[in-house]
């Protein structure tokens, strides 16, 4: 007995002893994906199983909490991205979709609506969680993906939001000329040479370990924002392809068409892998490497880890199948289920290993918990849409009650602001129930304007699946909730000053009260301030915008939104910013059109060509002639099928007539001055002005 309560002694003391030696600053990874689906990963099979082997994925999973409900903060990569690192809900920071910083204008004459004004980017004094993690004693790491602006290249720069490392490469993951063959060799000379695995050298992931090696004593955040599962749809590596292709039986030259069901492309299948092996080295580091400010621990024993995707799975382009979210509806560019629900594990110190919990989660939640985690104070100035995991995490991640807002509320409610492209809806998720809001529903027939969905049913205080396959609208058996969600959800959006989709009056076909829309007569100056005299025509203006840029003309030209007023029955008015070198107004009708002056038209590229100087001659009152010459950046956007701002070799052969017989190899391939196997929208636009 003297003895047992001896060895007892010592394992309180040892226990204690190692508590209070831990460092005060644990450190933070946080590993974000490109469009990996929540069906991409071995360990979140439901149904169909996944063809892609994950298994540091999957044993990461059973060492901390796994959400079987957890989300992005957008369909789309950009604005995730911002959200996770500013802790702004989209719709609040006017960043919804990717790019942005552009008048509102119809992506082309057949869509019915256009985009609102959304900014390109976070503002330049925005408070970053990497600012704060600094100020705290943070060494602060980037490797990978940024995208936080309207160009990859474009300001603001890791380094600009609080970064003391960044690296971007892209790796392994730069285009293919031809993803049949050029696969990487064993050759010393080749950058993406195979290792004894048989994994190409991906800089990037190398990159983050350089990170972690040369800052492993002192306390780190890394933000490692990988390219992958992002198109362009390729692996360098030849056996691995081969692997896939015989395991789904597919023929790699005959992959998937887009109307193909499943997960059958044996290129996507291996980028999950390959995506599963680059991860593992970093995880295999933390496991394996001696924390220099804990003698005898590891680092990964005083690290938290947090595994996610920016968005949904991007199911496919025009012409390929990539992968399926199926049971989910839908994918990237949607604000349905496979657009936002994402895999996320969470591992670290005081969490219990091999958790697996219903309980909502979203990227907007990663800023206060890790400002929780590290002992990090926010400014009584910075306002957080997302919610403190760190008593869900530690306590008992199965728990709903333990994720409450500030005041102390649980939280039962998630929103999703995506008035973008074929879209254009607003969603709003309580307890069980999500509610689809669609815009684009005056005089079109085939569109509902609210769906009601029952995701689960809970009974006897646990959730069991019920549709989240959002196949069976309930909004007409139960009036009431449609109402009631439809309420809090303009109620959220009300309070964020959310930006909605308006309709196009130059759209050709019928559109209701299209003829009733507002023209503009005349336009003057007097110093800074602007009048513009209109006459309706049937429909009542009731708002109006001033759109305008501080660098028309310039390689990044950026549009911010200001404020305009109706003054009379027949004018609106408006005091340019100061700096201001080119604007329009614009006028929103009673029916949601909205008129534009100057006219932007598909045929005027950049846009300072159609918009006011406030230099020189203003443009006279009428419709710009269109011009002859390729309009590039319509052309990018129209060819950029998933929407990343970068166009591999793929998407320029399908979009592109070659009926003349131009080599398109040889253009592509002179359009890419850095030579990093993608254009950039940059490279595409403005061809040999670098």
């Amino acid at each position: 007995m003297t003895r047992i309560l001896t060895l007892l002694t010592l394992c309180v003391y040892t226990f204690s002893a190692d508590a209070l030696d831990r460092p005060d600053k644990p450190n933070i990874v946080l590993l974000l994906t490109d469009d990996l689906g929540w069906q991409d990963v071995k360990c979140y099979d439901i149904d169909e199983p996944s063809p892609a082997e994950t298994p540091n994925i999957d044993a990461l999973a059973k060492k901390g909490v796994m959400f079987w409900q957890a989300y992005s903060p957008a369909p789309t990569c950009a604005p995730s991205r911002c959200a996770i690192i500013s802790g702004n809900h989209p719709a609040r920071a006017q960043k919804t979709h990717v790019v942005g910083g552009a008048p509102p204008m119809p992506i082309n004459k057949h869509f019915r609506m256009m985009d609102p004004w959304y900014s390109g980017r976070m503002p330049e004094d925005e408070l970053t969680l990497p600012k704060l993690l600094r100020e705290n004693g943070y060494t602060t790491g980037h490797s990978g993906k940024w995208h936080m602006a309207i160009d990859h290249h474009a300001f603001p720069q890791p380094a600009d939001q609080g970064f003391d490392y960044t690296q971007s490469s892209r790796g392994a993951r730069a285009g293919m000329a031809d993803r049949l063959k050029g696969f990487a060799t064993k050759a010393p000379d080749d950058p993406y040479r195979l290792d004894k695995n048989g994994f190409p050298f991906h800089q990037t992931n190398e990159d983050a370990l350089t990170f972690l090696k040369e800052n492993k004593d002192k306390p780190f955040f890394l933000y490692y924002a990988t390219w992958l599962v992002h198109s362009p749809i390729q692996t360098r590596s030849e056996d691995l392809l081969k692997k896939y292709a015989e395991k789904l039986g597919i023929n790699p030259e005959n992959t998937p068409k887009k109307e193909t069901p499943g997960q059958k492309n044996p290129f996507f299948a291996s980028m999950v892998e390959e995506l599963d092996y680059y991860v593992g080295q970093v995880f295999d580091y933390l496991e394996e490497t001696e924390d220099p400010r804990w003698p005898g621990h590891k680092l990964s024993e005083n690290t938290y880890l947090f595994f996610t995707s920016d968005n949904g799975g991007m199911e496919g382009s025009p012409k390929e199948r990539y992968t399926d979210n199926n049971p989910l509806d839908r994918g990237k560019i949607s604000a349905k289920e496979g657009g936002t629900r994402v895999p996320l594990i969470i591992t670290g110190p005081g969490i219990n290993a091999g958790i697996q919990t219903d309980v909502m989660a979203n990227g907007l939640d990663f800023f206060p918990t890790i400002l929780a985690m590290t002992g990090t104070s926010k400014p009584d100035e910075k306002h957080l849409d997302g919610c403190d995991l760190t008593s869900l995490l530690r306590e008992n991640p199965t728990d709903p009650k333990l994720v409450k807002h500030p005041d102390g509320t649980v939280r039962d409610t998630m929103v999703w602001h995506f008035p973008h492209g074929h879209a254009l809806e607003s969603t709003i998720r309580v307890g069980d129930f999500k509610l689809i809001r669609n815009y684009d529903h005056v005089g079109n027939p085939g569109e509902i304007p609210l769906e009601l969905f029952r995701l689960y049913e809970t009974r006897g205080g646990k959730q069991v699946r019920s549709d989240i396959e959002e196949a069976k609208n309930l909004s007409s058996e139960m009036p009431d909730m449609v109402k009631e969600l439809n309420e809090r959800l303009t109620a959220v959006l009300s309070r964020m000053k959310a930006s909605y989709p308006t309709y196009n009056p130059d759209y050709p076909k019928d559109l209701p009260n299209k003829e009733k829309v507002c023209t503009i007569s005349a336009h003057q100056r007097q110093g800074q301030n602007v009048e513009f005299t209109f006459s309706e025509n049937g429909a009542k203006v009731v708002h109006a915008d001033l759109i305008f840029t501080r660098n028309g003309g310039d390689r990044y030209e950026e549009w911010f939104r200001g404020e305009a007023e109706i003054s009379s029955a027949t004018t609106a008015k408006a005091s340019l910013p100061e700096g201001t070198t080119h604007y329009f107004i614009n006028l929103i009708d009673e029916n949601n059109f909205l008129r534009s002056y100057p006219a932007i038209t598909t045929s005027k590229t950049p846009f300072f060509e159609s918009a006011i100087p406030t230099e020189g001659e203003a443009p006279k009152m009428k419709e710009p002639k269109p011009k002859p010459k390729l309009d590039r950046n319509k052309a990018f956007q129209r060819m950029d099928v998933d929407k990343d701002n970068s166009m591999t070799l793929q998407e320029y052969k399908a979009g592109m007539n070659n009926s003349d017989g131009t080599d398109l190899d040889a253009r592509y391939k002179r359009f890419d001055e850095n030579g990093d196997g993608t254009l950039s929208r940059d490279e595409f636009v403005h061809p040999g002005k670098r």
